[in-house]
């Protein structure tokens, strides 16, 4: 058979003339030029994005009947111009999104990622790497290792923990309840705790893994919006005496509504006496623990058998990247080792772990690599200030709505988020017309300000919210975006 140069200069002279021209060829291929002209194409298109990102809105999007018009369609049976495709999409599919990236972006948990990152991802995708096994991706994989072992060190976990990465909180949350049902020896009657303020993914997780939804116990918060650690006892203990078997509890380390941290040591001294696991769903607020504030106020995390993190989130990165550390490696592989005849000429030996025998993947995108490149490039440093910047940010709003006499603060600021409401002090309004007033608030910063806020319901209460996570964002864009509210707040009360 021909060597691998043989076979390209075949495919080269097989081209037509009119391919040569364009550079396309009658097949999948392009020609390197066409390759480098599209790719500083697109770095000129994404650079432009991000330099006038800051005078754009937050938002912008269409109702799906205008947006089949423009793309609803069969596939050309013959190509176009590469660069026409590129400028087509980036015209007509990707500006009709939330700007997750904005600076005045403080609605659900938004995402800023840092330029290696972005180009860390493309050369992944270049290099089509899969860390599936040590043989088909070592170097990838011992780079994974790596990352995971700075964050193992950033948790204060022990040597004899391990991990992975995740597409996010759902797989991290899904992986985790696994191991922690495999641990507990996948008993009949199942039983899950989580806080009535714990995201949907742990819901979900624990109902794929088989347990029932009435075995999934919502543990009522207390007024910081922590989970009641009397209740959860107290849960714990009737369902014990029912014949239940709890398998793991979740605990909040930043929950997405209202920021709060749940009290993780009490928590881990509970399920340390009960011989439940202790999942610690960390994926908003856990790289808080880079910063000597965030370490204390996650103390405890440390004591958790499991903690999913999000780098797409509060390190940084592009989308995705989540994360999946537990404290003793081998429960995950316990979990998830799987021997497939197809992979077996892929078994390296000893001390060369296998990322697909620690969690349901097989094919896995090199996602290590983008905060690899981004802590490299700018030293931790530099994240350690942009950490603690979201959370001087939202002290500093916090106050500024303390001190209004429009804004009512709804909860403690925890971490990056900001809970409060239009209420003023000298009107005393019933909480139908006040929830009435700030969904119209919500509304009007929604479609007339630059500014993209979100709300959350915190008990009966409807409140809205920020989150300020982005490394771009001022004092100035957190101040006017507040501005804004109070002004539409007091037109709302004026009619």
């Amino acid at each position: 058979m021909p060597g691998d140069s043989e076979r390209s200069r075949a495919t080269r002279s097989a081209l037509t003339e009119s391919e040569k021209k364009s550079g396309v060829g009658g097949d999948l291929q392009m020609s390197p030029e066409l390759m480098r002209d599209l790719a500083r194409q697109a770095a000129e298109i994404l650079v432009e994005r991000i330099e006038r990102l800051p005078g754009d809105d937050a938002w912008e999007g269409d109702f799906r009947q205008g947006l089949e018009e423009q793309l609803l369609e069969d596939p050309p049976e013959d190509g176009r111009a590469a660069a026409e495709v590129l400028e087509q999409v980036t015209r007509e599919v990707l500006p009709f999104a939330t700007r997750l990236d904005h600076p005045r972006c403080f609605a659900f948990i938004p995402s800023s990622p840092t330029w290696p990152g972005i180009l860390a991802d493309f050369v992944a995708a270049g290099y089509n790497v899969n860390t599936v096994t040590w043989l088909v991706a070592s170097g990838p994989s011992q780079l994974e290792l790596v990352v995971i072992d700075w964050f193992r060190r950033w948790l204060d976990y022990p040597e004899s923990a391990g991990g992975l990465f995740t597409s996010g909180g759902s797989a991290a949350s899904l992986d985790a309840l696994v191991a922690a049902r495999e641990a507990a020896g996948h008993p009949e009657r199942a039983t899950v705790y989580m806080s009535d303020q714990s995201h949907s993914v742990l819901s979900r997780a624990a109902m794929i893994i088989g347990v029932r939804p009435e075995c999934i116990r919502m543990i009522p918060s207390d007024t910081r919006t922590r989970l009641d650690m009397a209740a959860l006892t107290r849960a714990v203990t009737a369902d014990r005496a029912a014949g239940f078997n709890p398998i793991a509890v979740c605990a909040n380390a930043g929950a997405a509504s209202t920021g709060a941290i749940d009290p993780l040591e009490a928590m881990a001294d509970f399920c340390e006496a009960e011989g439940i696991w202790l999942h610690v769903d960390a994926a908003y607020g856990g790289f808080a623990i880079v910063t000597e504030q965030g370490k204390a106020l996650l103390r405890g995390i440390e004591r958790a058998d499991s903690i999913g993190l999000d780098a797409h989130k509060w390190f940084f990165q592009p989308y995705e990247a989540g994360c999946l550390l537990v404290k003793d490696g081998r429960t995950l592989e316990n979990a998830f080792e799987v021997h497939h005849d197809v992979l077996q000429d892929t078994i390296w030996g000893a001390d060369h772990p296998n990322f697909a025998d620690r969690g349901m993947q097989l094919s896995r995108s090199l996602r290590a690599l983008k905060v690899w490149m981004s802590v490299q490039t700018f030293g931790m440093a530099a994240f350690r200030r942009a950490v603690l910047k979201g959370m001087e940010l939202a002290d500093r709003a916090g106050e500024y709505v303390r001190e209004s006499p429009t804004l009512e603060l709804l909860t403690p600021v925890s971490l990056g988020i900001v809970c409060f409401r239009i209420n003023p002090t000298d009107t005393d309004l019933d909480e139908k017309v006040l929830e009435e007033i700030n969904r119209k608030v919500l509304a009007r910063v929604f479609w007339e300000d630059r500014a993209l806020i979100s709300s959350t319901q915190i008990g009966k209460t409807f409140s809205l919210r920020l989150c300020i996570l982005n490394h771009t964002t001022t004092w100035d864009d957190v101040r006017e975006t507040l501005e804004a509210t109070e002004h539409f707040g007091r037109e709302a009360l004026s009619k």
